[in-house]
């Protein structure tokens, strides 16, 4: 099997496996409905924690993240060496894969969860940093936008920090900049109801 074909599997592997929406089957499975229907009508880990329950809510976050790091070294199960710039774009595709699911006509979740799995598995110091700092940002405003945006905006500056003169970081920094941006997009209903005055606190 050629190099050229093989990569092609595994970006579409970390696409298919991206869009499994955990949240769906979650509101499917457990209570017997549609999370689409609910609420703000995400199929993300906030909506599940305000519909499902906290339980599921956490569960369906942690699962977005696993697959999001899965896709990562997705190569390695099968023995294949993990370079970075390759990493990046399969986690770029499961991210995709997350907020734009083939399976629901391209409309899935917002990315943070799945992109906190992914960084996981390619800069774990800089992503722990800024996770702490969303939790941080949300015991203090009990809003999951807000500590999502706040995250977004910190992490490229993490990035810029931890792998300064780094031949890492040409690749690192400019994808960074990216997935705010993208975080920023994908909230961007959020961003209105929060300039109104009418996003809701989680708890």
């Amino acid at each position: 099997m050629n190099n050229f074909f093989l990569s092609a599997l595994f970006i579409l592997a970390a696409y298919l496996l991206g869009s499994v929406p955990f949240g769906l089957i979650a509101g499917s499975r457990i209570k017997g409905l549609d999370i689409r229907e609910h609420g703000s009508k995400n199929i993300g880990a906030t909506n599940v924690f305000r519909v499902v329950g906290k339980k599921w809510g956490i569960t369906v976050l942690l699962l977005d993240a696993v697959k999001g790091y899965v896709a990562c070294v997705l190569p390695a199960f099968f023995g294949q060496s993990l370079v970075l710039p390759f990493q990046l774009l399969l986690g770029i595709s499961a991210i995709l894969g997350h907020s734009f699911p083939v399976w629901l006509k391209f409309k899935g979740g917002k990315g943070v969860a799945t992109s906190l799995g992914v960084f996981l598995a390619i800069a774990w110091i800089p992503t722990l940093i800024t996770f702490g700092l969303w939790i941080l940002c949300f015991a203090i405003t009990h809003i999951i936008s807000i500590s999502s945006l706040v995250a977004a905006v910190i992490f490229p500056v993490m990035i810029a920090w931890r792998y300064a003169g780094t031949s890492d970081m040409k690749f690192l920094l400019p994808i960074s900049l990216i997935l705010a941006v993208f975080i920023f997009y994908t909230h961007r209903a959020n961003i209105q109801r929060l300039r109104q005055g009418t996003e809701k606190k989680l708890f």
